[in-house]
């Protein structure tokens, strides 16, 4: 179980990394000239091996679990405006990209709202922030004993202390589900089959359930490219990380597929890097690639200090 929970962090950076100097390019444009190994410079001028918010976001969540031995919501947002206003959990030290809704958020907790309650709420402000940063609180509630109540709950906080709406709690609930299952060694494919079997009407209104009609009551495998988004609105990029999942057969093709999609390169990179390390281990994330991963030293040991507290504590501070 540590040993795939630490594939998975490993597995998310470096597809953040694989991402990040092609964001924004256009699916035929990265066709023709593939992603393959790692690049420099490209859309963010940041060196190859550079990995975005995306993993900043994830590593100070895990190292406040890792502080505080439990969920404590009000300091993951004080480690966020670390990483905002000091560049702390930054590849380069330098931080160059953030999401718009998570700036906003930031700012709020900044001003002295609560935690939970800074996350935006609007229909249209729904990206992909609370997705990318949401794998610590997966991993935290595997070790845990809460009821699924309490589990859907700590993972609606989570996503709302940037984003607020339910379409991205349930995408991030979603995500979780399916992360949990391949933790438990179900096949890949069975488990997106497995979705569709979770009564999610118990939690969210039909509204956004249908919103997900794709993954949780179609055939998403079998749809082909020309069908699958890859922006960064929450949906698209949960679509695009679960169909480059169970149409690929190794970590190395699934990334290589996920970046490839263009546009929001970096974060569905690291999605789908995160569901593929898990399922491949991390002897198969490709060595070339992890060797060139900025601070990589560093995010295996906040990896292993943060796995060893978890499965040691299961409390939250409400």
């Amino acid at each position: 179980m540590n040993n795939k929970m630490r594939a998975g962090i490993i597995g998310f950076a470096v597809g953040d990394a694989l991402g990040v100097p092609v964001e924004f390019l256009n699916r035929t444009l990265l066709q023709a000239q593939p992603v393959r190994d790692m690049r420099g410079y490209g859309s963010h001028r940041v060196p190859e091996g550079t990995w975005s918010d995306d993993t900043s976001l994830m590593l100070a969540t895990m190292d406040s679990i890792k502080d505080n031995g439990e969920v404590v919501f009000e300091d993951i947002m004080y480690k966020f405006t670390e990483w905002v206003d000091y560049a702390k959990y930054t590849a380069t030290d330098e931080l160059f990209d953030i999401g718009i809704s998570t700036s906003k958020a930031i700012s709020n907790y900044q001003h002295g709202i609560k935690a939970t309650n800074c996350g935006m709420r609007g229909i249209n402000e729904n990206g992909n922030g609370s997705l990318m940063r949401i794998l610590p609180f997966v991993y935290y509630l595997k070790f845990s004993d809460l009821s699924e109540e309490e589990k859907t709950t700590l993972i609606n906080q989570a996503s709302s202390l940037t984003h607020a709406h339910e379409i991205s709690q349930l995408g991030c609930k979603i995500y979780s589900d399916y992360l949990t299952l391949l933790l438990d060694g179900v096949d890949k494919v069975k488990a997106l089959e497995s979705l569709k079997n979770i009564d999610y009407n118990k939690y969210y209104t039909s509204e956004s359930i249908n919103i997900y009609k794709r993954i949780l009551k179609e055939d998403l495998k079998r749809l082909s490219i020309d069908q699958i988004k890859s922006t960064g609105y929450i949906v698209d990029s949960l679509e695009a990380s679960l169909w480059c999942t169970v149409n690929n057969d190794t970590y190395e093709n699934a990334v290589i597929t996920a970046v490839n999609l263009g546009n929001d390169t970096d974060t569905i990179g690291a999605i789908t890097g995160s569901l593929n390390g898990v399922i491949y281990g991390e002897n198969n994330i490709p060595e070339r690639w992890k060797n060139k991963l900025k601070k990589k030293d560093y995010i295996e040991e906040l990896s292993d200090q943060f796995i060893n507290t978890i499965s040691c504590q299961n409390k939250i501070k409400r």
